[in-house]
């Protein structure tokens, strides 16, 4: 079977292979029994006609991405592979149909795997929603890429975004500075994403009219948080008393977002972990939203699924032999 994929610009064209052609090179690898060969602004396909189709079709969704203003990775092409294999074609349509926020670089933030977009559609639905699974699953970016959707639209006047600085214990006063940059370490993941979806200057003069504010769980206590998109990061590191504490400064008109992944909690006691008690005490309750994700979730590099595999299946094998 034969078939061609013609580009309609030398950027586009770019794009869809990739830098020194590594997506052409990945698609090669995942469908090796078709034969992938560039002739000008083509794509030439020819080979099994089973793969050279999905080949094409893969080709085909990594146009619409590119068209779409999405920065496009590796773990598309994978993504895409998987599903189309699954015949999932109709369902990866609607995820890369959904636009989240636009980024300060004028990319369109997309979901990019199922599990992300259940986890913006929950945000959309519910005042609180919980995002719980692995590293590497997007969850603190989509967060602020919703919220900054929110804030945009005047639907929010404000995000707020926290974590605990569990690590530093009581360690914090030995570190130099002030207060503000001894715990600057912990929350610089937020910082990053914040970066990325605003823009550093646009972001700083958002904090500088603390229209966006990032600061530690701690600093929490005490306050109403209204027309507020408020996220929770780290979350599997609040105790219990912490979480309480967070869920009840929600006000009028806002959203809360708290995400976590519980294989990594460094409390000194893992099961007084605050997100573990609330997955189990608020799953059940209305207008709260549980999101679970999982390996096949993961966007960053191929190995870092690879490895969280490798620890779900290590567990489960310990596990079966402490019941054995």
């Amino acid at each position: 079977m034969e078939n061609r994929i013609n580009c309609a610009e030398v950027e586009e064209l770019r794009e869809i292979l990739g830098r020194n052609d590594e997506f052409l090179r990945l698609l090669q690898h995942l469908l090796p029994a078709c034969h992938m060969v560039v002739r000008g602004m083509d794509i030439l396909l020819q080979g099994e006609a089973a793969e050279t189709a999905l080949a094409a079709e893969t080709l085909a969704m990594l146009q619409y991405l590119y068209r779409e203003h999405t920065y496009i990775t590796g773990q598309h092409v994978r993504y895409i592979v998987s599903m189309l294999r699954r015949g999932a074609g109709a369902q990866l349509q609607a995820l890369y149909s959904d636009t989240i926020s636009i980024s300060a670089r004028g990319r369109r933030i997309k979901p990019k795997t199922l599990g992300q977009k259940a986890y913006a559609d929950a945000v959309r639905r519910h005042a609180v929603t919980f995002g719980i699974g692995p590293a590497g699953t997007g969850k603190t970016y989509l967060a602020v890429a919703l919220g900054a959707f929110y804030l945009k639209n005047h639907e929010v006047e404000r995000i707020v975004l926290t974590r605990p600085a569990v690590e530093a214990g009581e360690k914090l006063g030995f570190l130099p500075g002030d207060l503000q940059e001894k715990i600057d370490p912990y929350l610089r993941p937020l910082y990053d994403a914040l970066t990325d979806v605003f823009g550093a200057e646009q972001y700083r003069k958002l904090a500088s009219r603390t229209i966006i504010e990032v600061a530690p769980l701690a600093y929490m206590r005490g306050r109403t948080l209204e027309h507020a998109f408020v996220i929770l990061d780290e979350a599997q590191n609040t105790t219990r008393e912490q979480m309480k504490m967070f869920l009840t400064r929600m006000g009028n008109h806002s959203r809360f977002v708290i995400n976590g992944d519980t294989s990594q909690i460094d409390l000194p006691d893992a099961g007084k972990s605050g997100l573990v008690e609330a997955e189990r005490v608020l799953a059940q309750v209305a207008g709260i939203g549980m999101v679970h994700f999982s390996a096949a979730d993961v966007v960053r590099h191929d190995m870092v699924s690879r490895i969280i595999r490798a620890y779900e299946t290590f567990n489960e094998n310990r596990e079966e032999e402490r019941r054995g």
